[in-house]
């Protein structure tokens, strides 16, 4: 009958690890969750020699200064590099287009050409 009746001082540190217990419980169960449920994977190609290209014969085609042609270059590929990197994001893999050799995978040059239209209309603005 006198276990019932335990003092505050024998009860807290038991609570408290019992509180313990259940937190780390709790915790594994989460980090269990967050390392098995990886996001689905998606294969995207873009033609990447082609859109560069098209850039390329465009400059070539313009009477332009070469100092200017050349530092429009330099931002198409940085735009391109940044492009290509956004669109990894949220479990895609992008794959360039010429260096698959088997399979279907669906065709994201369309938005890989907005992409760097978009960052290179972002960079002319002040």
């Amino acid at each position: 009958m006198d276990r019932l009746n335990l003092p505050l001082r024998q009860l807290g540190p038991k609570l408290l690890a019992v509180a313990v217990l259940v937190a780390a419980l709790l915790w594994g169960a989460w980090l269990t969750q967050q390392v098995t449920s990886s996001p689905k994977q998606r294969i995207v190609t873009v033609r990447l020699a082609e859109t560069i290209g098209t850039f390329v014969e465009e400059a070539a085609r313009a009477d332009a200064d070469p100092a200017v042609v050349q530092a429009a270059s330099l931002a198409y590929l940085k735009a391109a590099e940044a492009a290509v990197a956004d669109m990894g994001r949220d479990g895609r893999v992008v794959l360039v287009a010429e260096a698959v050799l088997a399979g279907a995978a669906e065709d994201a040059t369309p938005e890989l050409e907005r992409r760097i239209a978009d960052e290179l209309a972002g960079e002319k603005q002040p």
